[in-house]
C-alpha cells in the first residue's frame, strides 16, 4: 500500500519509449502522497496515474477517506508539477482520460470519482515470491521472466 505510483515511476524511467499507466485507489494514493512530488520532480512524459476514488478504504471496512471530506488529489498532483491533473466526475470525462493515457504528454493525473459500493472483501495474495514472478511475467513475458 502506498507504492503503486513509485513502481510506475520506476517503470516509466526505465522504459521511456513505453506508456506506463498506474491504476490505484484513493486510499492507496493518500498513503503515498509523497510519490506525487517525486513524480512531479522527475516529469516522466510517458506516465499516467488514474486514481479510482470511491472515498473509502475498501480493504479495511469502507471507512471514509480524506477525499470524502474534500481532499483534492488532482490539486495536489497539479501543485507537484503534473502536466495535467484533473477530477473526472461524469462518464463524459472518461474520453479525456483514455486519450491522455494513450497520447498525452505526462505526467498525467486523473482522479476518477466512482460509486462506493460495498463489495465482498477480496484481499490480494501476500506471497512475495509469487507477486514478484507475476509482475515480471506481466511486464516481460513468460519466457523473459523465467530467466
Amino acid at each position: 500500500m502506498g507504492s503503486a505510483c513509485m513502481i510506475g515511476l520506476g517503470l516509466a524511467l526505465a522504459q521511456p519509449k513505453r506508456r506506463v499507466l498506474v491504476v490505484t485507489g484513493d486510499g492507496e494514493m493518500l498513503m503515498g502522497l509523497g510519490s506525487l512530488a517525486t513524480i512531479g520532480a522527475q516529469r516522466p512524459g510517458n506516465l499516467a496515474v488514474v486514481v479510482l476514488d470511491n472515498e473509502r478504504y475498501g480493504e479495511t471496512g469502507m471507512q471514509k477517506t480524506h477525499t470524502a471530506y474534500g481532499t483534492d488529489l488532482a490539486a495536489v498532483a497539479g501543485a507537484c508539477g503534473f502536466a495535467d491533473a484533473r477530477i473526472v466526475r461524469a462518464n463524459a470525462g472518461i474520453a479525456a482520460v483514455r486519450s491522455g493515457v494513450y497520447r498525452g504528454r505526462g505526467p498525467l493525473f486523473f482522479q476518477v470519482k466512482v460509486k462506493s459500493d460495498s463489495l465482498p472483501l477480496v484481499l490480494p495474495p501476500r506471497d512475495g515470491a509469487h507477486l514478484k514472478h507475476r509482475f515480471r511475467e506481466a511486464l516481460l513475458g513468460k519466457e523473459a521472466a523465467a530467466r
